[in-house]
């Protein structure tokens, strides 16, 4: 008999797809167009479903050249968007998307060596565009993503450009490789490269809550917690998830807000308690500007174009 001890198990149900290894249990939701339930050794690490970001929310800078006015159909893309297409590639060879009824031809002991789900997923801009993001799954349990953004002509620029994991708790700290502080893509000449600890998800307490916390050029990030939604798990141990650059480095934000929600508040006091961890991997983030604010753009080199394509990959350990 084949010889299945180290191989995924994989579980094709009616919406979603199930991965199975040593210590680690994934879900992937063909409804919703991302990764559901990312569990390793016995800790989930997912509250949403991940799914492209789009927006930042509004800086002072950005008010005063009108910004986020002009962009602001990014802010309904960032809430909502549409499975368009599924493709499940299992060692190699694409299946027949295994929903009911056709899911009914696997027995529930289907083993393979990868597995890689792609959702293309539309937005609701006009014009619409596309984002393809795949996730290869390895018998290590490792996570290879790749995230492609095909740009449209007629599309405002770009708030940011990214992947978006929401996770049950607040984390404890983050530790990181890449420049120190906060850093955005015009304002690096004062980040110093090395290996960073950062207590908790500290936000800029500007008088309007706006975007804070970027930090460009990193080579990995890990996200360390010590409490879960689950309360039969009471031992507080500290557990990790790590992200790593795969060909460039990428930039990241880790905050216990979502954009919307920082959006959403006029004051400080308006904003929710601090329950998550919004962790943003970034592959492109708009400068903050700061010639003045009362219109000065932010430079060329720092917008991001919207009709031009986009590629992002890291790992997930």
């Amino acid at each position: 008999m084949e010889n299945t001890a180290n191989k995924l198990r994989l579980v094709f149900g009616d919406c979603t797809l199930g991965v199975k290894g040593a210590d680690f249990h994934y879900i992937f939701s063909y409804t919703r167009g991302g990764l559901e339930s990312l569990n390793k050794s016995g800790k989930e690490w997912l509250y949403r479903e991940t799914l492209p970001a789009f927006w930042r929310a509004t800086t002072d800078n950005d008010r005063g050249n009108k910004f986020s006015s002009k962009s602001s159909m990014w802010l309904g893309a960032d809430l909502f968007m549409n499975v368009r297409n599924i493709r499940v590639i299992v060692d190699e060879n694409r299946i027949e998307l295994p929903v009911a009824p056709v899911n009914n031809q696997y027995t529930g002991q289907e083993y393979a060596e990868t597995v890689e789900i792609v959702f293309s997923l539309e937005t609701t801009t006009v014009p619409q565009t596309t984002v393809d993001v795949s996730y290869r799954v390895n018998q290590e349990g490792e996570i290879y993503v790749v995230m492609h953004y095909f740009g449209k002509k007629g599309l405002p620029e770009l708030p940011l450009l990214g992947l978006r994991f929401i996770m049950p708790t607040k984390a404890k700290r983050f530790n990181y490789e890449g420049l120190s502080g906060e850093t955005y893509p015009d304002r690096m000449a004062g980040g110093i490269p090395g290996t960073y600890e950062v207590e908790g998800l500290p936000v800029t307490p500007y008088l309007v809550p706006q975007d804070c916390g970027v930090h460009m050029g990193t080579k990995w990030l890990e996200i360390i917690r010590d409490s879960t939604l689950n309360n039969a798990d009471r031992d507080h141990e500290e557990f990790s998830l790590r992200f790593e650059q795969l060909e460039d480095s990428f930039a990241f934000s880790a905050l216990p807000f979502k954009a919307e929600e920082l959006e959403n508040a006029t004051h400080i006091e308006e904003l929710p308690p601090e329950r998550r961890t919004v962790l943003l991997m970034l592959a492109k983030v708009r400068g903050v500007g700061g010639i003045d604010s009362w219109g000065a753009e932010v430079e060329e080199d720092y917008r991001i174009n919207a009709e031009k394509d986009y590629e992002f990959s890291f790992v997930i350990k």
